[in-house]
């Protein structure tokens, strides 16, 4: 169900915290927005720009509501094998993630020794891209970026393997463009602030700096997020290659794909809506378009889906990107103990630690919320539940 919640803002989220909703109008009365900005159902604060939110714009980009992990999203992959086939093994699913946690490495710092060689492959399509891009060169960025491709991070980064409603296997995972993609974001968020300081135009929030089409610093930003757009495709793309080898060397067989999804929910594209061309900075969402195949994940411990988007028009045909905040990390760390986070991952094959707390599915939007909210945005295809989890700390 929507909600106009002004001239320039429609809501589907049915939870919704005061401070998430004035954040959100509070972007939306921005000059440039075109038609409205769509909110969707698992919206929270975020810097700058509500996450949850599809942002459309003329003439003007805001680096803060794109995100600091550009281009952050989900990959899947359907496998040829059923919940039996994997029991057939006769071998504890600690096996399974141990596996997948010696071949990627893990939270925030967590960086390749060496590159394998599809990592070399894609690493040599990133650095000729970005030459043709004429942009800087990644490493003033990031010294040593290249190593990061195919490495998970941390938060709510993670990689699963789940069983949908035919007790199919699916390899699961979500991250983004890592260090090299947030310092790129965090530049350009600093250089659209000093340029509102330079020019003396004021802002509620100075997060809402942005940068006006046609200067030398909107392309600057332009090509950057594209190039880091595309990196966080190629980490995901790795790190799915290796999850597959390590799911092959567990259950002994090579792995069949036989479906594959990968989307983003942090970036920023060109798009036609309401007749005009904008550029549509998905905060915290992704692309439902008529058609087009999507991920939404649950929390940790709870479902996740596969969907298909319905092009709903008035939500710029877009949906949720995952179960979304209802506790901060410090304020969940504070509330939750790890003896709940066990009795919440029941059945779930993951590493012990109480890292995880602020992880806790608890923190987050109950997702069978989000799902009803999202009943005219996607079409539910697949429902996964997970057996067996993998996070950095």
């Amino acid at each position: 169900m929507t909600r106009q919640l002004s001239a320039s803002l429609i809501s589907w989220a049915s939870i919704l915290e005061d401070g998430t909703r004035e954040q959100a109008l509070r972007t939306s009365e921005m000059p440039f927005i075109y038609p409205h900005m769509a909110l969707m159902p698992d919206a929270h604060l975020g810097k700058g720009a509500t996450v949850g939110s599809v942002i459309p714009t003329r003439g003007a980009i805001i680096p803060a509501a794109v995100g600091v992990d550009i281009g952050c999203g989900m990959d899947a992959v359907l496998t040829q094998w059923t919940k039996d086939d994997v029991a057939a093994t006769g071998a504890p699913l600690v096996g399974l993630r141990e596996a997948i946690e010696r071949r990627i490495p893990l939270s925030a710092g967590g960086r390749n020794k060496a590159l394998t060689p599809t990592a070399e492959e894609r690493v040599g399509a990133l650095a000729t891209m970005a030459e043709q891009l004429e942009m800087p060169d990644p490493a003033s960025f990031v010294g040593g970026w290249a190593l990061q491709l195919g490495s998970l991070g941390s938060g709510n980064h993670f990689i699963e393997v789940s069983l949908d409603e035919q007790d199919r296997v699916w390899l699961f995972l979500h991250s983004g463009s890592r260090g090299v993609g947030n310092r790129i974001a965090q530049h350009h968020i600093k250089v659209a602030r000093d340029l509102m300081e330079r020019y003396f135009i004021r802002l509620e929030d100075l997060d809402l700096a942005y940068l006006v089409e046609g200067t030398d610093e909107f392309w600057a930003y332009v090509r950057a997020l594209r190039w880091a757009q595309e990196f966080a495709r190629q980490n995901r793309a790795e790190m799915m290659d290796r999850v597959v080898d390590a799911a092959a060397s567990f259950m002994r067989e090579d792995v069949e794909r036989r479906e594959e999804i990968s989307c983003h929910h942090n970036y920023t594209e060109q798009e036609r809506h309401f007749g005009q061309k904008v550029w549509l900075s998905r905060k915290g969402a992704i692309d439902a378009h008529e058609g087009v195949m999507g991920l939404i994940p649950g929390s940790m411990g709870t479902r996740s889906y596969v969907v298909e988007g319905k092009g709903n028009r008035d939500s710029l045909c877009s949906a949720p990107h995952g179960a979304g905040r209802e506790y901060s990390r410090s304020r969940a760390r504070r509330t939750f103990t790890v003896e709940q986070l066990e009795e919440a991952m029941v059945g779930i094959e993951y590493r012990r630690t109480d890292a995880f707390i602020d992880e806790i599915p608890q923190a987050y939007k109950d997702i069978d919320v989000v799902m009803a909210d999202a009943a005219d945005l996607v079409r539910v295809r697949h429902e996964l539940r997970q057996i067996v989890n993998v996070k950095g700390d």
